[in-house]
């Protein structure tokens, strides 16, 4: 969509002005997406929708804050992770991993062969995570977030990052190999 980026600048001026029409166009351009990463991080397609929605208002009341530092769709996506985030905290869903720093030198045991993985099975093995494992591999690996930006979402230290996304890493992995025992694992 950001390759469009000419249109989208002048749909985000047209908004400014308040034009519905506008409004609407760049609603349909991005609801999808917002929704995608709403219910990736909520797991609720009706939680989903509201957030997604909530997240458009929000975006269009501070519309004049969005200073084009980043693609329009970036910023959106923040919104909409950010209030995807603090209403799983009210939902009481969400739990902070204690920080454990995991040694540098700790090996993996055995890598995947990734070319037998279809792709519905990760992330059907990722939804089945517990939440704060979905929400950090989410954010780096579908979302594309990196840990620095990750620790600054979730709150949480660059160490605690790198630490829950390797256990996550770790338990998809042997996720992955339960439920898939035709998957070939191999030594390093």
């Amino acid at each position: 969509m950001e390759a469009n980026q000419p249109h989208i600048n002048q749909l985000l001026n047209r908004c400014k002005k308040s034009d519905q029409t506008a409004q609407m166009q760049l609603y349909k351009a991005y609801y999808k997406a917002m929704y995608n990463s709403a219910y990736r991080i909520l797991k609720d397609e009706f939680e989903a929708e509201d957030i997604m929605q909530e997240a458009f208002l929000t975006a269009f009341t501070k519309l004049n804050s969005y200073k084009g530092e980043v693609a329009f769709g970036a910023w959106l996506k923040r919104i909409v992770i950010n209030k995807s985030l603090t209403q799983l905290k009210k939902n009481n869903r969400y739990e902070e991993v204690k920080m454990e720093v995991v040694q540098p030198d700790e090996k993996e045991d055995e890598k995947l062969d990734y070319h037998q993985l279809e792709p519905t099975a990760v992330m059907s093995s990722i939804q089945g995570l517990k939440d704060n494992y979905r929400m950090v591999l989410t954010l780096n690996l579908i979302e594309g977030y990196d840990y620095e930006e990750i620790a600054q979402i979730m709150n949480y230290s660059n160490e605690n990052v790198r630490t829950t996304v390797s256990r996550a890493k770790r338990k998809l992995k042997q996720v992955l190999l339960s439920n898939n025992p035709q998957i070939q694992a191999y030594g390093r």
